[in-house]
């Protein structure tokens, strides 16, 4: 998506920067990629940093929830950004990587009425979601609406546990699920593991942009 100039640097500046480190021929599959994003707090934040960096074209953020002190121990916001809705800080935040990507933003929650339009540009559809009944929602309602697009999903990264114990792990057809699968909330969330988990996700969401299906 090319625009004016911004800061000095036009999109052909930015776009030969993310080629001259990207792997080898997948830029341009890259920037054409749409990736729809349920959840903007510690999964989605850093799914979507990990993304726009390497140049996946068009991004839809979707989150009803604000900023809080709490979400700053993991989440990609910053303090001046407490009560701001997190669709609109996190669309701040990643226009300050690369401002030539397209990011649509959705304050609303995710319920099985609305995946079906909510969903419909994705070619990947990407749960980050911090409640176990929305993950199952959605994986229930996007296995109806969308059974031939690929949801890659997050499940345990609590706790302090070794980060060796996260892996992605491919239970059928079109579904990837990162996590240790065990851990759960109540351990308390913290960035490291956190960002390990987004980081299994954004990667498996980097490989199926470009074709590759397994693990």
């Amino acid at each position: 998506m090319q625009e004016p100039e911004i800061q000095g640097l036009s999109y052909n500046d930015v776009y030969l920067g993310m080629k001259e480190r990207n792997v080898k021929g997948s830029t341009d599959q890259l920037a054409a990629a749409h990736v729809t994003i349920a959840g903007a707090g510690g999964l989605g934040s850093n799914i979507a940093i990990a993304l726009t960096r390497i140049g996946v074209g068009h991004l839809t953020l979707i989150d009803f929830d604000t900023v809080e002190l709490s979400n700053l121990n993991r989440q990609q916001f910053k303090l001046s950004q407490v009560d701001m809705p997190k669709v609109v800080a996190l669309k701040q935040n990643l226009q300050e990587f690369n401002p030539f990507i397209e990011i649509k933003i959705h304050q609303v929650k995710v319920t099985h009425d609305n995946v079906k339009e909510l969903f419909a540009d994705a070619d990947i559809i990407t749960e980050a979601f911090d409640n176990p009944a929305a993950k199952a929602m959605l994986l229930d309602a996007a296995s109806e609406f969308y059974p031939d697009k690929p949801i890659v999903m997050g499940t345990g990264m609590a706790g302090i546990h070794s980060s060796n114990t996260i892996v992605t792990k491919h239970p059928r057809e079109n579904l990837y699920i990162a996590g240790d699968g065990e851990s759960m909330g109540a351990e308390g969330l913290m960035a490291p593991r956190v960002m390990i988990a987004a980081g299994h996700e954004a990667n498996m969401i980097t490989r199926l942009i470009l074709g590759d299906t397994e693990i």
